[in-house]
């Protein structure tokens, strides 16, 4: 008989994990790469002029012809998207604190969130130059503004829904109410503080553009407006696909801090 304590190990516990990277990798390159084909068989087969939508190549090209100078607006884009969005952070999360600790602090401010955001952010544009004038300041404050509440959402929602057996437990053990924030509540409350800020994450993209498009000297969102009025869509196209890289690369780096950060969350859910 084969001794259990040298037998060897399944073959599924020592594939699993690379496989599970494989497929981690393989279909969103798969999934881009018939995005890819279409779009560039649609250019090819409907014989669309490159004005109007660029293929691949186009794209390709105007990118070459600009490589250093994309590059450089890209970190620039990059760079205030990582400031709004940390802004909102700070912010977010401190008012969804407040709102999970205080019942009258809800009851008086969050129909003001509400109100706010169902504002379109487009629609303050004008305000906001008024009030910050050309520069950074406003690129900021419309990344904030369009960003911030699913952080306040979520992080009261993750403070307010601590399960009962542990408010139980730490109760029992006459905890403080400190000591239950630190101990229980936040470690509860992180997986959904998590989600907001991977929503979050994108639409600050989205607000660095559109400040950038409305009152920026720098960035993509400026290249856009710019190209695109020349009649210089493949640059234009090229800007937005750098766009779209920035965007995947910010919410997969978040996606790499909360597995590092909650550890946990995946041992004690299912896995797909």
């Amino acid at each position: 008989m084969t001794d259990l304590a040298t037998a060897p190990a399944p073959a599924d516990r020592v594939v699993g994990p690379r496989r599970r990277t494989v497929a981690a990798v393989g279909w969103p390159l798969l999934g881009l790469a018939v995005a890819i084909g279409l779009w560039w068989a649609g250019t090819v087969l409907f014989a669309v002029n490159t004005v109007v939508l660029p293929g691949p190549p186009a794209v390709i090209d105007g990118f070459n012809r600009y490589r250093e100078f994309l590059l450089a607006e890209t970190w620039h884009t990059t760079t205030a998207t990582v400031e709004g969005f940390l802004l909102s952070v700070g912010v977010g999360v401190l008012l969804g604190m407040a709102i999970a600790a205080w019942g009258p602090f809800e009851r008086m401010f969050s129909p003001l969130l509400v109100a706010f955001n169902a504002v379109p952010k487009v629609a303050l544009a004008p305000l906001v130059l008024i009030w910050f004038g050309y520069g950074r300041t406003p690129i900021l404050a419309m990344a904030f503004m369009v960003c911030f509440f699913p952080i306040v959402l979520s992080t009261a929602t993750g403070l307010s829904s601590t399960p009962a057996d542990l408010a139980e437990l730490v109760r029992s053990m006459d905890a403080s109410r400190w000591q239950t924030f630190v101990r229980v509540r936040l470690p509860a409350a992180l997986p959904q503080i998590f989600v907001g800020l991977k929503v979050a994450m994108p639409l600050a993209v989205i607000g660095v553009v559109v400040g950038e498009m409305q009152y920026g000297e720098s960035g993509l969102g400026t290249i856009i407006v710019q190209t695109s009025g020349q009649g210089d869509t493949a640059t234009a196209f090229a800007a937005i696909t750098l766009l779209a890289l920035v965007s995947i690369v910010l919410y997969y780096a978040l996606v790499a801090i909360e597995r590092l950060a909650l550890p946990w969350v995946r041992a004690t859910t299912s896995q797909r």
